[in-house]
């Protein structure tokens, strides 16, 4: 059952009124030859601009974004320690060394998954993709299964992957631009502290090797943060990026290039327009509590419901927001919930648009009930409550 709970919003903002003045953001876009392009503002889910964002192309090392998810995942959930040891297997060794972008991990070395994901993020590295998901699961694999249930939950359609680093597996590995726009806002939404610590970092030196992030964006664009450069001659040159300012986020996907230039300078360009043509209208602060939803067999009836980052609608620089929110979750959820999971969405509906829908987050920790909370829930449920 799927309850839209408009009367439980906290906090409500009035409908703001009809936009007054506005220009049409396009006419200042600059200009974008890659063939599939997308930009998304993280805050209102708005879609600021898109072409083509649904095609499937191949990823290359854009594909590193799920692989830092999962392994965020893991370690939140503490299947994993950043302090973890993992040994590197010989027959590894053989297989990844010097292929593409590398650590230069030594056969004896035991790098620790804090090091394997930071060569991952910030200088693409192949071997340690599969070191870090032999060492997580078992086997590559185990780890890409892990891959595809994380694609499936977080309702990426257009996506499969077949390797943990995005190297050539004859089209195997597949993802569309709306999705890694969707898989890169619920890394940083998800996962902000893990985000933070291993994203944004212009080099990393690792057994006395210094190496550059290839991100266009660093030490050009105010307030980026990430996200991925990928290329194979399959690929061409592909990136997903990202920058925020005074608390407004932007994630952009660029595929397809023929020349890394064209996508250094338009890169650039685009997100900038971004911030230039559009405003932010907050609605939620992050951490307001939106509004309650229900709890089944919890050792509380009911749970807060927060925004877990600033919450607001997108609209041209110059125009008035005009919009109405909702509270929607399948319910009545069932304990035990985590502080911080998602459990239900806040819809904004603005005139001409499609629904938005973002991220609310349980306020608290439910743990599960027991016998007590059964017969509560029960006698609740006879009087219809």
């Amino acid at each position: 059952m799927t309850i839209a709970a408009a009367c439980s919003l906290a906090a409500l903002p009035v409908e703001a009124a009809a936009p007054e003045t506005s220009t049409d953001p396009l006419m200042t876009m600059p200009r974008i030859d890659a063939p599939i392009a997308l930009m998304v503002d993280v805050g209102s889910g708005r879609v600021l601009y898109a072409r083509d964002p649904h095609r499937r192309f191949v990823p290359a090392s854009i594909t590193k974004i799920m692989t830092s998810y999962v392994a965020f995942d893991l370690v939140s959930k503490g299947k994993l320690r950043l302090d973890q040891k993992i040994p590197i297997r010989k027959e590894t060794f053989r297989k990844w060394r010097n292929v593409g972008s590398t650590m230069f991990l030594p056969a004896e070395a035991q790098p620790t998954v804090a090091e394997l994901i930071e060569g991952i993020v910030t200088v693409s590295a192949n071997d340690a993709c599969v070191v870090l998901a032999e060492g997580a699961t078992g086997s590559v694999e185990g780890f890409t299964t892990l891959m595809n249930e994380a694609a499936a939950k977080l309702g990426m359609l257009d996506s499969h992957f077949n390797t943990p680093n995005g190297w050539m597996d004859e089209g195997q590995t597949y993802v569309s631009a709306a999705d890694l726009a969707t898989l890169s806002s619920a890394l940083m939404t998800r996962f902000p502290e893990l985000y933070r610590r291993f994203y944004g970092h212009a080099e990393m030196t690792w057994g006395g090797i210094t190496q550059p992030n290839h991100n266009p964006l660093y030490g050009f664009v105010a307030g980026a943060d990430g996200v991925k450069t990928g290329f194979t001659n399959e690929a061409g040159y592909g990136f997903v990026g990202s920058a925020q300012r005074n608390g407004r986020r932007l994630v952009m996907v660029l595929g397809g290039y023929d020349r890394p230039i064209d996508r250094t300078n338009q890169s650039r360009a685009f997100i900038e327009w971004g911030f230039a043509a559009w405003d932010s209208s907050r609605i939620f602060a992050k951490g307001t509590q939106v509004g309650t939803a229900i709890v089944q067999g919890g050792e509380a009836r009911e749970v807060p419901l927060v925004a877990p980052h600033d919450l607001g609608v997108t609209v041209p620089r110059g125009a008035r927001p005009n919009y109405t929110v909702s509270i929607r979750y399948k319910g009545p959820l069932k304990a035990p919930i985590r502080k911080g999971e998602t459990v239900a969405s806040l819809l904004v509906r603005v005139p001409g648009e499609p629904v938005h829908v973002l991220p609310l987050a349980a306020g608290v920790e439910v743990a599960r009930g027991g016998v007590m909370a059964r017969l509560r829930d029960g006698t609740m449920g006879l009087v219809g409550l």
